[in-house]
């Protein structure tokens, strides 16, 4: 089982590393982990699971961060319209995206960050990602708002980006332009 002590925090080289692609199919070790990780989503999300074992709770989470340079994500949450994404996704890319961007007003947390960033962090407001999944499958999403947010947070992470390379230094709170929060 995934916990917090797995997590690798900002400082360690991996997170600013490119990760490499997955060989397909994926080896049954890969397989275990990319399950491993969306459980954890899962349990952090679990009020007495995260109580017990001390769990942040979390949306995403990208193999980097639990120190594995491969292009693996897990996502699990609910997005404002009440629609529920549970992914684990294999070489996932952004395919295409809206010119028209989007952030969250609360701005963006990471499990690999233990401080308060404050700031708008850009975002584009759609977006479609292709991947494998757990079973083997190919996947394309298209996804908007929140949802687009999430994905391209943890794919920043498989290409050793950190979302507060994205807030402006000068004026974190400056609104983006051609933006709107995902969240009003």
């Amino acid at each position: 089982m995934i916990t917090m002590d797995d997590v690798v925090r900002e400082g360690n080289p991996i997170l600013r590393e490119v990760a490499d692609e997955v060989s397909l199919p994926p080896s049954e070790d890969e397989r275990a982990t990319l399950e491993d990780m969306l459980q954890f989503l899962k349990n952090s999300q679990d009020d007495e699971l995260a109580e017990q074992y001390n769990l942040r709770p979390g949306v995403g989470l990208a193999a980097p961060q639990i120190n594995i340079s491969k292009r693996m994500l897990a996502v699990h949450f609910v997005d404002f319209n009440n629609k529920q994404y549970s992914y684990g996704l294999i070489n996932p890319k952004i395919v295409s995206h809206s010119v028209e961007k989007t952030y969250l007003s609360s701005g963006e947390g990471c499990l690999s960050v233990d401080r308060d960033v404050p700031g708008y962090v850009p975002r584009y407001a759609r977006i479609t990602v292709k991947g494998t999944d757990l079973e083997g499958n190919d996947v394309k999403l298209r996804l908007r708002g929140f949802a687009s947010i999430v994905f391209q947070h943890e794919i920043d992470h498989l290409n050793g980006i950190m979302f507060y390379d994205h807030i402006d230094k000068e004026n974190p709170f400056k609104e983006p332009e051609n933006a709107s929060p995902a969240d009003q």
